[in-house]
């Protein structure tokens, strides 16, 4: 969820080994690791987070998105369900090479 809207869904396992979009891939990058030798790159989000009260146009993380494009900002993505069940809220998924 950001910003009251669902942007993925997925079985615990496929979410947390193939996170498709940018803000899960945020979230899971900063939680702490299942083992202390496992090492994950942090990754920090530029900007402010916008209100929840009057949320940008378009896409509720395109202000924060490295991938955010004019689409991104003009409109509201639906969520994307994918052939095994994966559902992502994203013009722009990270792995768009997948079956939907």
């Amino acid at each position: 969820m950001y910003l009251g809207m669902l942007v993925e869904t997925a079985a615990a396992d496929e979410l947390y080994a193939n996170p498709l979009h940018p803000y899960t891939q945020v979230l899971l990058s900063n939680a702490l690791p299942a083992h202390p030798d496992d090492v994950r790159e942090e990754v920090i989000l530029k900007g402010e987070v916008p209100s929840a009260f009057n949320p940008p146009p378009g896409c509720r993380f395109h202000p924060r998105c490295e991938y955010a494009t004019a689409e991104c900002r003009a409109q509201q993505p639906a969520l994307r369900v994918l052939a095994d069940g994966h559902g992502v809220r994203c013009h722009h998924p990270v792995d768009a090479d997948r079956d939907a």
